[in-house]
């Protein structure tokens, strides 16, 4: 450990943000790095635990504390203190496919589990990780690591999000030749249309697949499994198929009325933002907030990302419908280190709220009653109703509060309710089951399903998750894969 000292004698400290008001007028990202300098101090603060829970991945309470992809934060953390850039960037490419994604949207599992967060502030592991990766792509570190032997087996991946290009890149670096198939204009799946440009520019997942391709890897995009593409044909085609087309079948509202206009899904609004960026239609947009009250289903980081794109697009009020109560600010008594903490967070788009319109936007305990048209077929407000959590058995249920319906004005409503699992007719394709929660059967642990050469991982595979799971998830395939290839893995 290069220095033993370190959490004592430097604090934490983060990226610079813009301030809301002003980052409000664009879609760009709006952290500015620390110096290099200032960074080799934040990667001095790791302790080097004995044991660290950072690199972990332990269910607790519940939830998980600690990196899914079992990082190895100690040893580059180590490297960056002492400047060895490179040796950093190797630490952390052997366990990380993209560094430059989790370091950008991943809630941080690692800092939850720090040892420093049990006294003090944890280690700032998510921006150091940016910080390597970054310094890398800048320096032309990262160049196409083209394989010198080819298997001559052929591997499709279906779906290019982060479990599809995970799977994709690792196998592709074993030797074997990938096509990966997109149903949309572009790769990147969820990193590129259902993650807003300000979380996540665009030109960073781009970079991503153009070395890939450099690589080797096929891209098929317009090609929609199961619609547009056979499953008999990839079938055929190709010597194992690994389906990773994420949990994107949106939970929906029943409420009155819902048929009418002026409603959307959470991903297909983020989504129409984006492609209309990237075709530089910044004012105009084709799903527009502006000038409207608008009303968010759903408290968690979608819809606060709905929230951080509506004020960009100029909306007039801005509500968000959370159905849970507010989680507490601080700990609780019965919620220890290292267990993930749960408070409540402000993040980006309600900060922004907050600074636009004097409140934060959330309202919590409440939920739909019903939607109120405008005689034209649209929607001109909605009925809320208030919720309080009751014990039925061991299980806590949000009820009805009778006589507490309220009236909103929205005149556009954004369902960010979650999902309920991949989208039927894939599976359906190709013969699989899906279980109660929408995702495609496998053995406990494993990858493939119960038809010959079909693999599945990500979101498809263990539900809606987060990006680093993704990663994860598509690793682990295609370590199954590549045994179920070659007869054996060298993949860890």
């Amino acid at each position: 450990m290069g220095k033993p000292t370190g959490f004592l004698e430097f604090e934490r400290t983060e990226n610079c943000s813009i301030e809301p008001t002003e980052r409000i007028t664009n879609f760009h990202e709006f952290h500015a790095p620390l110096s290099l300098d200032d960074r080799k101090k934040q990667g001095a603060r790791c302790m080097n635990c004995g044991v660290p829970f950072c690199q972990s991945a332990m269910t607790l309470g519940g939830m998980v504390s600690g990196c899914p992809l079992h990082n190895l934060i100690p040893e580059w953390n180590d490297e960056i203190y002492e400047g060895n850039w490179k040796n950093a960037l190797a630490r952390l490419t052997k366990t990380n496919s993209f560094p430059e994604f989790t370091g950008r949207v991943c809630p941080a599992l690692c800092e939850a589990a720090c040892s420093c967060g049990l006294y003090d502030d944890p280690v700032t592991v998510k921006e150091n990780e940016l910080a390597v990766i970054e310094t890398a792509f800048q320096n032309g570190w990262i160049q196409p690591n083209i394989p010198k032997v080819r298997t001559g087996k052929r591997v499709a991946v279906v779906g290019s999000g982060p479990a599809g290009l995970a799977c994709a890149d690792r196998l592709n670096k074993r030797g074997h030749s990938v096509t990966v198939y997109e149903k949309e204009d572009r790769a990147g799946g969820l990193l590129m249309y259902g993650i807003p440009n300000m979380k996540l520019e665009k030109s960073v997942v781009q970079r991503r697949i153009d070395l890939m391709r450099d690589e080797g890897v096929t891209f098929e995009t317009n090609a929609d499994v199961g619609k547009t593409v056979s499953a008999e044909e990839l079938v055929q085609q190709y010597d194992a198929v690994v389906l990773c087309c994420g949990a994107n079948d949106p939970r929906d509202l029943k409420a009155d009325n819902r048929e009418i206009g002026g409603i959307y899904f959470a991903v297909d609004f983020l989504k129409s933002a984006t492609k209309d960026l990237l075709q530089n239609q910044t004012t105009d947009f084709t799903l527009s907030a502006k000038g409207k009250n608008v009303v968010i289903v759903g408290g968690g980081d979608t819809g606060n990302d709905c929230v951080g794109t509506c004020i960009r697009q100029g909306c007039r009020s801005v509500t968000q419908l959370e159905m849970m109560p507010k989680l507490p600010d601080t700990r609780g008594a019965g919620n220890p280190w290292p267990q993930y903490p749960r408070v409540c967070k402000t993040d980006y788009g309600q900060q922004e709220a907050i600074a636009v319109f004097g409140h934060d936007p959330r309202l919590y305990c409440t939920t739909v009653e019903s939607f109120v048209p405008d005689g034209q077929g649209n929607i001109k407000a909605v009925t809320t109703v208030e919720l309080k959590p009751e014990k039925k058995g061991a299980r806590t249920v949000m009820t009805k509060i009778p006589n507490s319906e309220k009236t909103l004005p929205c005149e556009l409503l954004i369902i960010a309710a979650g999902f309920v699992g991949s989208k039927p007719y894939i599976a359906e394709s190709f013969g699989l089951t899906r279980n109660e929660r929408g995702n495609i059967v496998t053995e406990q642990g494993r990858y493939r399903t119960a038809k010959e050469k079909i693999f599945t991982a990500g979101d498809m595979h263990r539900g809606q998750s987060l990006v680093v799971w993704a990663i994860a998830e598509g690793r682990a395939a295609a370590k199954e894969i590549d045994e179920y290839l070659m007869g054996y893995t060298n993949l860890v």
